[in-house]
């Protein structure tokens, strides 16, 4: 089936209508390959030239894919290992979108890929060995964000969203120059958010695809760097070109409710996540540091043993709420001093009242590094240098972070 329209700058086909559900088994690793892949050789050598070009984590942050000039991998990160290996004969992938831990994958080819251009997503089912859709656009794809009922591809100026199920086109989004691919989504299955850059510099349009609402937000003076949603989409965190201030809003009216400090330079932020019980923020960037912050914002009827947040309540509660960050704000919630010296706010710079990072742990400066959140307090930072590492926190001191474990992905057998 192909779909073409002039309304549209992209095009879809399917090798049949219904795309096949995820399963959540294996990634096919002990079956047969198509023509199009080879095994790759167990071990490297000193002449071996697979470069890395692109690595990204999953949506419940227990897997990290990384596209290479030959192919693609997929590690789980708890415990580290490699799960797959994928080499082609043609060329690499400059974008390697997983789905959870299933085996359906989005693919985008890099630019010396003849066979995958970069203008074209693959729908890539590994546990059949084929691919189950493709989407072709006029220019190349910035990158591609998966749910399970929705395919959302960015290119420069536009954003699609695509139904999972039979590809049709949802919805057209148009945005500001967008080179960094700016999208994030929310993963919960009853509330669909969608985050990315609006048509002004400094705004975030977010989409609340469930209550059919759309809110623009103000959240920068300079254009927006880097973005991310909690997986219920209720809360957002960016941060500005200029890289010194990470803010958090209410998706629901746009309210800011903190403002953390990485630091007084200008620095560019690779990375930005909210751990899933919204107690701490971790942020990257090219200074050669992650830091970790203490966040004030009070999770919904949080308890010891459920952190979730059902649609309907949070919904109701950020509604009833808009007027008052008392209910959001926990006033009992750490904060690094400087926040010490807010009875003097009116006084003092705005760099001295700053919230300052809790904890921190020093990577190699000038290289692209992602982080996440673990389990039991402990960091996940993957690089483009081929680097994992996992390190943990003190939760009640903070300080320098202790590293627990360090591989070279690449090198790996």
């Amino acid at each position: 089936m192909t779909v073409a329209s002039s309304a549209m700058s992209s095009s879809v086909s399917t090798s049949r209508g219904m795309l096949p559900s995820a399963s959540p088994g294996a990634h096919g690793l002990n079956s047969g390959v198509p023509s199009s892949f080879i095994q790759s050789a167990p071990e490297f050598n000193d002449t071996d030239e697979t470069g890395l070009l692109s690595v990204s984590w999953n949506q419940d942050h227990g897997c990290f894919a990384a596209g290479t000039t030959h192919g693609f991998r997929i590690y789980s990160s708890d415990p580290f290992k490699e799960i797959l290996r994928r080499d082609l004969k043609c060329g690499g992938f400059g974008i390697v979108e997983m789905l959870f831990r299933s085996n359906i994958l989005a693919l985008v080819g890099a630019g010396t890929n003849a066979q995958y251009p970069p203008s074209k997503v693959i729908i890539w089912d590994d546990y059949e060995r084929r691919c189950i859709g493709e989407f072709s656009f006029r220019s190349d794809v910035r990158a591609v964000k998966l749910r399970r009922d929705r395919i959302v591809v960015v290119v420069e100026h536009k954003i699609y969203v695509y139904n999972f199920m039979d590809l049709k086109l949802l919805q057209q989004i148009e945005t500001l120059a967008n080179p960094r691919g700016l999208c994030c989504l929310s993963h919960h299955s009853n509330t669909f958010v969608l985050a990315c850059p609006g048509l002004q510099r400094g705004q975030v349009r977010v989409e609340h695809f469930g209550l059919n609402m759309t809110k623009l937000i103000k959240t920068h003076d300079s254009h927006v760097a880097c973005l991310t949603l909690t997986m219920d989409g209720l809360l957002l965190a960016t941060a500005s070109t200029k890289g010194t201030l990470i803010r958090i809003f209410n998706t629901m009216d746009g309210t800011r409710l903190q403002e953390v400090r990485r630091g007084s330079d200008n620095a560019e932020i690779y990375s930005i996540a909210l751990s899933p019980n919204v107690k701490w923020l971790a942020v990257s960037s090219e200074k050669g540091t992650v830091h970790i912050f203490s966040l004030r914002v009070r999770v919904v009827g949080e308890d010891s043993s459920n952190h979730s947040i059902t649609a309907q309540g949070s919904a109701s509660f950020y509604r009833n709420s808009s007027n008052s960050l008392d209910a959001l704000i926990s006033p009992n919630a750490g904060a690094k001093p400087g926040s010490s010296l807010s009875f003097m706010k009116g006084f003092l710079p705005k760099y001295f009242s700053s919230e300052w990072s809790f904890a921190q742990f020093r990577v190699p400066e000038d290289t692209q590094f992602f982080a996440t959140f673990g389990s039991q307090n402990t960091v996940m930072i993957v690089g483009m240098d081929g680097s994992f590492y996992r390190c943990s926190f003190d939760h009640l001191n903070g300080g320098e972070m202790l590293q627990q474990e360090f591989h070279s992905f690449l090198k790996s057998s």
